[in-house]
């Protein structure tokens, strides 16, 4: 083993503690959730930054020596890659998003071009009892829960595809119910690990947060995450005295994600309050109703999104498909009044500042 400086530090590793001196180690555990420092063997002109463990995005030049995190992931409107079989120091792999994930690229997207290629330097190691051991997510994870038997309310926020406004929407539903006296807490339960999402409903009044990435989940892809998802209600239910909590379901319904699993989960549902939709278009609110109807057995509270930036949507999802449609950025107040008719009075508001 030896030691080397690093540029930064991803995102996604920011739970093990490593810092800039990391202890580096030839042998590489190739499974997901496993620290790999890496170099980066080239630059490039879009989706080049790295989100780092300060919280800051740094473009990523040529030469920099950073920590990622072995994982898989599988976006429409983004890269698909795995983990490799075996990684051994001198391999080439790709940043397969801006947390900091590193895996093999199998598909690229024509709108962000080829995957950034990295080389393989070698696995991050830390101390644990006197002993140096690998550094790895699932040593810090939150603890999946089998059966939920209680939680405050739950809002679940939910979209048609990727970059559908279900972020901004849940920034604006928190703010709206603090304002009203609603302790809030908020979380991402599927999605590739990226903490900017949650850090910006944070500001907007979050009191406490979690994503899967905590649950020692490199991206919700192909994974049963209703116990962890579950483990995330629980720790939340019991770190704060909360109202309700707002959770941000990533990526689309339908897809690789999860969504379409926690949203036919039963114990979920059953604590669930309001259902907060994103969409782009009428076609997917369509067949999200659909869904809604026929799959989920529950009712959907608002529509939101680039579907309701003009009257023309939101008249004919109101009109002619019976539900409410608002837009995050133009009715947040009306969007909040909504939610808050569903849930019960704040338990303490006067604490609330």
């Amino acid at each position: 083993m030896n030691t080397t400086q690093v540029t930064y530090v991803s995102s996604t590793a920011a739970k093990t503690g490593l810092v800039r001196d990391v202890t580096i180690s030839d042998y590489i555990v190739a499974q997901e959730g496993y620290c790999i420092v890496v170099e980066a063997l080239e630059s490039k002109a879009v989706y080049n930054q790295i989100e780092c463990a300060d919280g800051e995005f740094r473009t990523i030049a040529k030469g920099d020596v950073f920590v990622g995190v072995l994982g898989e992931r599988r976006a429409l409107k983004g890269y698909s890659g795995v983990v490799p079989r075996v990684a051994l120091p001198g391999d080439t792999l790709n940043v397969l998003n801006m947390g900091g994930i590193i895996g093999n690229c199998v598909s690229d997207h024509p709108d962000l071009g080829p995957a950034l290629k990295v080389k393989v330097i070698g696995a991050a190691m830390v101390k644990k009892d006197d002993m140096w051991v690998h550094a790895r997510l699932q040593d810090h994870a939150l603890l999946p829960v089998d059966s939920l038997k209680e939680s405050v309310p739950l809002i679940f926020i939910s979209g048609t595809a990727m970059n559908t406004g279900k972020t901004w929407a849940a920034c604006e539903l928190v703010q709206r119910l603090t304002r009203k006296g609603y302790r809030v807490a908020a979380a991402k339960a599927t999605g590739a690990s990226l903490m900017r999402d949650v850090q910006l409903i944070k500001r907007h009044g979050a009191v406490e947060i979690a994503t899967f990435t905590d649950t020692g989940v490199v991206c919700s892809t192909n994974k049963a995450m209703a116990p962890a998802v579950k483990g995330i209600i629980k720790h939340l239910n019991d770190t704060a005295q909360l109202d309700a909590i707002v959770i941000e379901l990533g990526d689309g319904i339908i897809g690789y994600y999860g969504v379409d699993e926690l949203l036919q989960d039963k114990e979920l549902q059953k604590f669930a309050v309001a259902h907060v939709v994103a969409a782009v278009d009428l076609a997917g609110v369509w067949a999200v109703q659909q869904l809604f109807k026929d799959r989920y057995h529950a009712e959907i509270t608002v529509v939101t999104g680039p579907v309701t930036d003009n009257g023309v949507g939101k008249q004919y999802i109101e009109q002619v498909m019976g539900i409410t449609a608002l837009n995050a950025r133009e009715d947040p107040n009306d969007m909040g009044d909504k939610v808050a008719s569903k849930l019960p009075p704040p338990k303490n508001p006067e604490a609330v500042a």
